[in-house]
């Protein structure tokens, strides 16, 4: 439920911008969650954790196109930057590690990273945090800089028990330096489902501004049952959008939307979501690899047509399809989603709205099963 009301909040603002005729910020919006734009930096040493960390954030293993090097070849004082192949900008930023030189002056680390242009900000480590990090995190703290988390990297030949006790000592060595009331979560980069990485990500939904969390969420790889149904209502969010702008084209002129109903801005949203989703053949077999299932079983698990190609021919089948039936979709959803001025003209949003709805629906099904069977052979 907390994952619906996320969205129609999403829903609520984009709603509000339409009926105020602020549909520039609507198109704003749109596009964002269309390019996936954000940045995540890792700050901490340049280990086979971060490294690995980096990659399963893109969904990515060593060798894959656009994956992090291991070991890094990237000049211990400059920057790397990882763009996400399917998600270009979704990018992933390795900071130079923080000197362990005193005296230190985090005021020129943190300038010369850049540290303020980053959506969120990682503190990994793998044993504990050193001073000279938990100094740039009170800096960014003592500037209002909330979006920083510290990251407790466990390798896979640590036991459980082993890493609680890696926790606490983490925990009292950030006690010791000022820092309280602060959360360190336990992530295994090779296997981001376990541990508290699921965690981290509801809590940067909340602490990112409402369309940089959505962005995230929709570049991320799917990891769980959980993220594909996140994912599914933030599309619905996009869907609704989308098909709002399209149906006040021509009460409002909008140089985003070419027609009544937009085939074009159905397409972007469905290879979207299929990549979004990891139905794409690429991705499917990625996953297939890593957990050593055949391939053809995850792909023969995709039933619905979109999943598979994203083809303009299907599209428009799907758009013609939901205009002659109509009357599934009642006028008070209509009204709910629809700018006062331009209801009159709403058919083209009710079509739009039901045929990519009801496609996102198969898609996800799709997914959940990919995944389901993906983390039962896993186990």
């Amino acid at each position: 439920m907390a994952d619906v009301l996320k969205s129609l909040n999403l829903l609520e603002t984009l709603k509000y911008s339409i009926d105020n005729n602020k549909l520039s910020d609507v198109k704003e919006a749109v596009e964002d969650l269309l390019i996936s734009r954000i940045n995540l930096a890792m700050l901490g040493d340049r280990d086979d954790g971060k490294t690995t960390f980096i990659n399963s954030l893109s969904g990515l293993t060593p060798g894959d196109d656009g994956a992090a090097p291991s070991p890094s070849s990237v000049p211990p004082e400059e920057l790397a930057s990882y763009p996400n192949p399917k998600h270009p900008d979704f990018r992933l930023w390795d900071l130079p590690p923080v000197p362990l030189t005193s005296p230190f002056e985090p005021e020129g680390y943190m300038e010369r990273v850049k540290f303020f242009r980053y959506n969120a900000v990682f503190m990994t480590f793998s044993q504990t945090p050193q001073p000279n990090s938990i100094r740039v995190f009170l800096e960014a703290r003592s500037l209002q800089r909330q979006n920083v988390y510290f990251i407790l990297l466990a390798s896979d030949k640590d036991a459980e028990n082993n890493l609680e006790e890696k926790r606490k000592a983490s925990v009292e060595a950030l006690r010791s330096q000022g820092v309280a009331h602060l959360k360190v979560y336990l992530v295994r980069p090779s296997t981001l489902e376990k541990f508290d990485f699921p965690d981290l990500l509801e809590d940067m939904g909340r602490d990112l501004p409402e369309i940089r969390a959505h962005a995230l969420l929709l570049a991320l790889p799917t990891l769980t049952s959980k993220l594909v149904t996140q994912k599914k209502y933030a599309f619905k969010a996009l869907v609704w959008a989308a098909a709002s702008l399209s149906g006040g084209v021509s009460a409002i002129p909008v140089p985003f939307v070419a027609s009544m109903v937009d085939s074009s801005i159905a397409m972007r949203i469905l290879t979207k979501a299929q990549l979004s989703l990891c139905l794409d053949d690429e991705s499917v077999e990625r996953l297939a690899r890593q957990r050593g299932i055949e391939p053809m079983r995850l792909k023969g698990l995709r039933t619905c047509a979109l999943s598979v190609e994203v083809t303009k021919g299907e599209v428009k089948k799907r758009l013609a399809a939901a205009e002659k039936d109509l009357a599934t979709v009642s006028s008070k959803i209509v009204e709910m989603a629809m700018p006062r001025h331009a209801r009159s003209v709403s058919r083209s949003f009710a079509a739009m709205l039901q045929a990519l709805n009801g496609t996102i629906d198969e898609m996800a099904a799709d997914a959940e099963r990919i995944v389901a069977a993906a983390l039962g052979e896993g186990k």
